[in-house]
């Protein structure tokens, strides 16, 4: 298997192969979104709490996945720039969406429910950049247990957390159930199972190929491991985010869409510190390049102000919302930043 991969991800193979193990990680990323839907039906799970939880977590898997197979192959900027980037690019989403939306816009449509997956995204953000930053400290009073940092740790617990306060925000308000007729339309909770569990195997293999594409494509232009984890490898792995938030909006659920994207960067940052444990060099946040914080920065940056967007309503100008203007220039202007460095 070593040696087909291999063979696979050099040369002039590299590209196509490229290509096809990154449709085949959209395409089952969106599979498991789906049957996780079909999941939460069948066992009666309904609710924003577990509806977020469960399609972020399912829409995440790739950049989980890729965060692990590149530490496996001693890549941890491709790691860090995977999740940090993909944190970034599901800002920009909102900018997509808002264009989509044409007249109304998203922010305009969204309620006030996703403030706390909104706000614990940023809180997160910012816990992993300081931990970065204060790597030399850190490391000189040996801030781990074996290889796993406790910081990495502390943000599993600022996670767990979250998702109680989110739940705790829950309680009380009633979901709406579907019907025996809605239930007859949707595949049983045996194939729901299956169907997610197959397409979990397909993201674990076809991850691993991409990562390793990923680093030959930065050899080869020269680009780093670090600029293409950030930009090809973070976009490549936000398309299931991009394509269930479209879908969201299509039904009218600008919260859904919404809550998708914050609890996505929430998973992300939870998905930094469960890659720590896969990585046996030292601490992953020590192992990281600094010029990260800028990657990282420019996620809580623009989920921050997604936040402020979604609290308080800018001026629409024609198809677009001010602040969609603004999160666009400050991702491209961040990407441009990173290029130079």
């Amino acid at each position: 298997m070593t040696e087909l991969i291999n063979a696979l991800t050099t040369g002039s193979f590299v590209w196509v192969t490229f290509t096809i193990s990154a449709a085949l990680i959209v395409f089952a990323a969106m599979q498991l979104a789906k049957y996780g839907d079909v999941i939460a039906a069948r066992t009666g799970i309904g609710g924003l709490f577990i509806g977020v939880l469960l399609l972020a977590g399912a829409t995440s898997l790739p950049e989980f996945l890729t965060g692990i197979s590149a530490v496996l192959t001693n890549q941890p900027n491709i790691a860090a720039g995977n999740l940090f980037g993909s944190s970034a690019f599901n800002m920009l989403i909102l900018v997509i969406l808002d264009v989509l939306s044409r007249d109304q816009g998203i922010f305009h449509s969204a309620g006030l429910k996703n403030i706390i997956s909104g706000s614990m995204a940023v809180f997160l953000g910012t816990v992993v950049l300081f931990f970065i930053a204060a790597n030399p400290v850190l490391e000189t009073f040996g801030f781990r247990i074996g290889w796993f940092g406790i910081d990495s740790l502390l943000i599993v617990a600022f996670y767990i957390l979250g998702i109680y306060k989110i739940h705790q925000n829950e309680v009380g308000q009633v979901s709406a159930e579907m019907s025996e007729e809605e239930l007859s339309d949707i595949p049983t909770l045996k194939q729901g199972i299956w169907g997610f569990i197959a397409f979990s195997i397909v993201l674990v293999i076809a991850t691993p190929i991409m990562v390793r594409c990923s680093t030959t494509i930065a050899e080869i232009t020269g680009l780093g491991t670090g600029f293409i984890g950030s930009t090809l490898v973070a976009i490549i792995t936000s398309l299931p985010e991009l394509v269930t938030s479209i879908a969201a909006l299509k039904i009218g659920s600008a919260d859904m869409a919404f809550g998708n994207l914050f609890g996505s960067n929430m998973f992300n940052m939870f998905g930094i510190a469960l890659t720590d444990l896969f990585y046996t060099e030292g601490r992953l946040l020590n192992n990281i390049d600094s010029s990260f914080i800028i990657v990282g920065m420019l996620g809580v940056l623009m989920t921050s102000f997604a936040l402020v967007g979604n609290v308080t309503k800018f001026k629409r100008l024609k198809f677009i919302d001010v602040n969609s203007i603004i999160l666009m220039l400050m991702y491209f202007g961040g990407m441009y930043l990173l290029y130079v460095m």
